[in-house]
């Protein structure tokens, strides 16, 4: 299955509260945190909710 690399590169320090809990359950939690997620609708989901915190690889 393919999956996708989600990088945090700007802090949730005054976000809002549901993009602070999209990013955790992201496994973000401070700038620099990389995780590897699934390829399928629901994380694609998360990760536009939070484009603008994140880098896609």
């Amino acid at each position: 299955m393919a999956s996708i690399e989600v990088k945090l590169v700007k802090s949730l320090v005054g976000c809002k509260k549901d993009q602070i809990a999209t990013a955790k359950a992201l496994g973000l939690k401070k700038i620099g945190d990389v995780t590897v997620q699934p390829d399928n609708p629901a994380t694609k989901g998360k990760i536009f909710k939070i484009s603008h915190l994140v880098e896609v690889k």
